[in-house]
């Protein structure tokens, strides 16, 4: 399993909590998506699941498999609820000190445990598949997914951390569900070629 973490957009940029507002990707972001072409170049994957959202089905369109994606709203971010576009630094003026996503649910949003069960759907769905697939998300979403992968408790998705526009890429060990390669980025240069 692929994972493949949409490119930069001014939200992920600026830290913000980017959930289901639909936040294009930015100029950087676009670039970031041209550089996982390269990257994914040659590749075949029978099945091929995106969120429904634009920052990430651009990316999947930019790396070239658009035409054979299907949308999965299991896939979508994490509904922030109250706290969608805001940092955390924001949020904790409002909160005790040391609040995260991941020890504290979001107002009008969804629990950790909600985002879990989407997750736990997608390995259901890609580990019936019996190939090589690639998903095109978001950070927190794929953490989690991750996290669902290997048997451990979702929070665990803390420990985890993806940059844009990252490659990660989930398999086994014998018969173990095991990490494979992890936040892979084919992007730094083109950050320090383009400023």
């Amino acid at each position: 399993i692929w994972l493949i973490r949409h490119g930069e957009t001014a939200w992920s940029a600026a830290w913000r909590h980017t959930g289901r507002t639909d936040i294009p990707l930015s100029e950087a972001g676009r670039l970031q998506a041209e550089a996982l072409k390269q990257v994914l170049a040659g590749r075949s994957f029978p099945l091929v699941l995106t969120s429904p959202l634009s920052r990430a089905a651009e990316t999947c369109v930019i790396a070239g498999y658009g035409n054979m994606a299907q949308f999965m709203d299991d896939l979508m971010e994490w509904d922030y609820g109250q706290y969608e576009g805001r940092t955390t630094a924001e949020i904790r003026q409002d909160l005790l000190p040391g609040w995260t996503i991941w020890n504290g649910n979001p107002p009008g949003g969804e629990t950790l445990a909600q985002v879990a069960e989407r997750a736990d759907n997608i390995v259901e769905m890609v580990k019936s598949a019996k190939s090589d697939v690639v998903i095109f998300g978001h950070g927190h979403m794929l953490r989690v997914l991750a996290a669902c992968w290997l048997g451990l408790p979702p929070d665990a998705g803390r420990l985890l951390f993806l940059n844009t526009a990252s490659v990660s890429i989930l398999g086994y060990d014998r018969e173990s569900e095991a990490i494979i390669r992890w936040n892979n980025t084919c992007h730094l240069s083109l950050e320090e070629d383009h400023g």
